[in-house]
C-alpha cells in the first residue's frame, strides 16, 4: 500500500529515509512515523478496537528516530475479535491482585499494592 502524499514527495527527488512500501530497501513495507497507511493498525490500536493480531505474520513496519525505534503493523482485515477470559481466569486474576495488596508480616489486605522491595506493608515497615 503506498500513500499518494509521499509518493509525490518521491518522485519530486525528495529522499525519505523509511518510506520503502515495496519492501525494496528494507525486509518488510516501511513507512515513516505517523504515516502508516489506515488499513494497518499497531498492536495498541488493534486491542482499543476490540481485535487482536490472530496470528498473522506482520504486515510492515513504522520506523522513526533514525531507525532505532519500530513499530509493528498488522492488517485490520485479518485481525479477529478478541477473546473473553472465563470466569476461571478473571477468578485467577482477583486471586493475585489480592495477593499483591496482602501484607507478608500482619497479613492484613491493604487498599494499596504491598512494595516488593519490603515485603511488607508501610506501617509493619515504619515499626
Amino acid at each position: 500500500m503506498t500513500v499518494p502524499v509521499l509518493n509525490q514527495y518521491a518522485q519530486r527527488g525528495t529522499f525519505l529515509e523509511f518510506y520503502d512500501p515495496n519492501a525494496e530497501r528494507f525486509p518488510i513495507p516501511t513507512y515513516p512515523y505517523r504515516w502508516a497507511p489506515e488499513d494497518y493498525a499497531t498492536r495498541r490500536q488493534l486491542r482499543t478496537l476490540g481485535l487482536r493480531p490472530g496470528g498473522q505474520d506482520i504486515a510492515a513496519q513504522i520506523l522513526w528516530r533514525r531507525g532505532k525505534r519500530v513499530a509493528y503493523l498488522y492488517r485490520l482485515d485479518l485481525a479477529k475479535p478478541k477473546r473473553a477470559a472465563t470466569p476461571a481466569q478473571l477468578a485467577a486474576v482477583a486471586k493475585a491482585l489480592k495477593a499483591r495488596r496482602t501484607c507478608g508480616s500482619c497479613r492484613q489486605v491493604k487498599p494499596y499494592y504491598i512494595p516488593t522491595r519490603w515485603g511488607e506493608c508501610i506501617d509493619c515497615h515504619e515499626r
